[in-house]
């Protein structure tokens, strides 16, 4: 039996829960025993996806919850109130589920893997007398910018409650992302300006947790961030984690939805280097008319398109006009709830990611050397975007008008990408960058390396 046990606790969103799920795969290769904390609402969710799927949790890794202390009609896409709910619930809870697990458990829990955006269970696990490390999902830019919130209001950039005091644009240090004041990623959640500042006091409630931290560890390379990890050397890169996996495509405890691998067999019949894939993850939601302008863009491209739309936007209007554009459209095109997109990314026929840029969506995308069209929605996304389209230049950004992306602009941009065999070279050549970091000789080889042995020393 394993002598190191540790309890991981990711944000309760699908970006954050999947990366963290990846991470504990590795370490149960390392013989650790691993505890893997969701709250009740999205365990739940996982479970059903599973059994749809026919599928069985894995023996290795220990899947329980806690609440988040709101009631199962609420929604958690109301950031505002999800946080709130956590500060006032889930300490208590983790706490209460750390002392149940120690007390009939051999093997007690010796360290706590937190996400940074739970930052807090650093400060519990201390109480406990219990070894720490924050993870971070997204970029080591972002996390930069986090832990800078203070230069930033020291330097008049912002005002206490995170709104900037005018819209510029700023660098942390020379080297790293331009960063718009607007689009700092607490400014892009909620939807009003108190929901802004709860999650702005968030923010520096966790960036003051981190600080009993033994290990901050990051979801990136310095193959692809060089400036951030000098500018911030406490991050370490241990990732991109979906490379180091040797299994590269197992099936993870992690996915809120089942996915529909019918898809692969669809991008089977389909030209090398010809499909247009679009996603958007977890998060965005789209009105019938922006939902048309993209259909019908994808038409005027007339290239063969596989399009992830979730069940919660494939409903009212949105169902019946996509029901009538997947019919006239097929076999061209297909329509999907969720997708197994690591496969579909390595897949010979995808030619291009039109994404929201979310970071594990970034890191899928570079991984496998596929050219990007940009989408972001909210939160880092623009972050991302910035280093996709100005900083690797592996995609192109999309430009609103009136605030729609239309029919034009989106078939203009693909023909754009696809003709242009720079994108694909540039692409393909930071694949090899990223991976080589995970491998033999690597820095986020060697970084995880001794983590792990920090870990079971």
């Amino acid at each position: 039996m394993s002598a190191t046990h540790i309890l991981v606790l990711p944000y309760p969103a699908q970006g954050h829960v999947i990366p963290l799920m990846q991470l504990s795969h590795e370490l149960v290769k390392h013989g650790i025993k691993i505890t893997f904390v969701n709250t009740d609402f999205n365990h739940k969710q996982i479970m059903k996806a599973l059994a749809a799927k026919g599928e069985e949790v894995r023996s290795e890794i220990r899947l329980t919850s806690i609440p988040d202390g709101l009631e199962d009609g609420i929604s958690r896409n109301c950031l505002e109130m999800l946080t709130e709910s956590i500060c006032q619930v889930m300490p208590k809870e983790l706490e209460m589920l750390i002392k149940e697990i120690n007390q009939s458990d051999s093997v007690k829990i010796s360290c706590v893997v937190a996400d940074v955006s739970m930052a807090w269970a650093l400060e519990v696990a201390e109480k406990m007398g219990i070894q720490r490390v924050a993870f971070w999902p997204a970029s080591a830019s972002l996390l930069a910018l986090s832990l800078s919130i203070q230069k930033l209001l020291d330097d008049g950039i912002i005002d206490t409650d995170g709104t900037p005091t005018k819209d510029q644009i700023i660098q942390l240090s020379s080297k790293m992302p331009l960063m718009r004041t607007e689009h700092f990623v607490w400014a892009q959640i909620g939807e009003d300006l108190k929901a802004q500042k709860i999650v702005f006091n968030y923010m520096r409630s966790n960036n003051k947790a981190m600080q009993v931290a033994h290990w901050v560890i990051c979801n990136s390379t310095s193959e692809l961030e060089p400036s951030a990890f000098a500018y911030a050397p406490e991050i370490l890169p241990i990732g991109p984690l979906l490379s180091s996996k040797g299994n590269h495509f197992g099936n993870l405890e992690g996915s809120f939805w089942p996915e529909d691998s019918t898809c692969l067999n669809w991008l089977d019949q389909q030209p090398d280097n010809s499909v247009i894939y679009i996603a958007f993850g977890s998060f965005t939601v789209f009105d019938l008319t922006q939902l048309q302008e993209l259909a019908l863009g994808l038409e005027l491209s007339n290239k063969p398109f596989l399009w992830v739309v979730r069940s919660d936007v494939n409903n009212g209007e949105n169902y019946a006009f996509l029901k009538a554009f997947e019919d006239r459209l097929f076999p061209r095109g297909k329509v999907v709830g969720w997708a197994p997109q690591q496969q579909v990314l390595h897949h010979p026929s995808v030619a291009c990611f039109l994404s929201h840029c979310g970071w594990n969506s970034t890191i899928e995308g570079v991984t496998n050397g596929v050219p990007f069209l940009c989408w972001p929605y909210f939160a880092d996304q623009f972050l991302n975007e910035t280093y996709i389209c100005d900083i690797w230049m592996v995609g192109l950004s999309l430009n609103r008008k009136d605030g729609i992306i239309r029919r034009q602009e989106i078939t203009y941009k693909i023909k754009q990408v696809l003709h242009d065999e720079g994108f694909k070279t540039r692409a393909l050549a930071l694949k090899e960058r990223a991976i080589n970091s995970v491998k033999e000789g690597g820095m986020s080889n060697q970084n995880f390396k001794n983590f792990v042995d920090w870990i079971r020393a």
